[in-house]
């Protein structure tokens, strides 16, 4: 999709973060954006922002609520017709990593609700009307190099939900083009160093019917400072990725018609031969922090 001028883009997540980034670098290409965040104060203050900008409307959604998505789908179809490219980019954590079985079951509840089946009700709600409408279209589906290209310890269920969202994205974009529509998927990766998002506080939206029962133990970060100061420590010093670049990058990405959109598939391309390579001799693949 090489000219977005006049495109209807639905980006999810998009009152914050890269969420935000992304929005501002489609109105910069001049698409027609709707924000679709689950914070009502926050996706306000973000539609005063960007006023000026181009065509951006905002709907409060929670993704991981069938009826709220099917409320978002049933608005951008009423106004535009047509839906061009969604951004399944709404994502939490699990609450701060650790030990796989010091997690508990509402931590996997909570991180798959929005990361998996988010992107799940997004994909069920929005697909079918994008392939019936003709148009073209594009589904632009938020992974991470924790999980979507290897496992990080500490991360455990974080990472399993991007390992199925990567893993998603592949056999949805292969059925699009097998039963030949107008719409197309790719995987954005985001990357290129630290990135000072709202993921890290994504505690704040968790929903108290999925709050942890038992305490919680104590894990390896809890804020973006103290990962960056432990990092620091270890003689690891971070770099810092500029988020409204990282959402440029994104759409450079999907007008050249990457499937991949991610910095560093050098490095990348290394540790999946390694993987492949051990697991071939039935061993314990490296994990992604080791090639970082």
């Amino acid at each position: 999709m090489r000219d977005l001028h006049g495109k209807v883009a639905v980006v999810t997540g998009g009152a914050n973060g890269v969420g935000r980034r992304l929005v501002e670098a489609l109105l910069g290409e001049g698409a027609r954006v709707v924000i679709a965040d689950i914070e009502r104060p926050v996706l306000d203050a973000a539609l005063r922002d960007l006023a000026d900008r181009g065509e951006v409307s905002g709907i409060v959604t929670d993704v991981a609520d069938e009826a709220s998505v099917e409320a978002l789908v049933d608005a951008v179809f009423d106004r535009y017709g047509t839906c061009n490219l969604l951004f399944n980019n709404a994502g939490v954590t699990s609450g701060g990593g650790g030990l796989p079985w010091e997690q508990e079951p509402n931590d996997w509840r909570w991180c798959f609700s929005v990361n998996v089946f988010g992107v799940a009700n997004c994909t069920l709600a929005f697909v079918p009307r994008m392939i019936a409408t003709g148009d073209e279209g594009l589904v632009v589906n938020t992974s991470s190099g924790d999980g979507g290209f290897a496992p990080v310890p500490n991360a455990s269920v974080y990472a399993a939900s991007k390992a199925a969202v990567s893993c998603f994205t592949e056999a949805l974009a292969h059925n699009l083009i097998s039963q030949a529509t107008n719409v197309r998927a790719c995987v954005f990766y985001p990357s290129g160093g630290l990135l000072e998002t709202g993921l890290w506080t994504a505690q704040r939206n968790r929903p108290e019917a999925l709050a942890r029962v038992r305490p919680r133990p104590a894990a390896p970060m809890t804020t973006i400072a103290e990962f960056k100061e432990a990092m620091a420590k270890a003689g690891r010093p971070l770099q810092t990725m500029d988020v409204l670049e990282l959402g440029r990058f994104a759409i450079a990405g999907i007008k050249e018609g990457r499937f991949v959109i991610s910095h560093g598939l050098e490095t990348i391309t290394a540790l999946l031969h390694d993987r492949a390579e051990a697991i071939g001799r039935g061993e314990l693949p490296p994990v992604l922090h080791a090639y970082e």
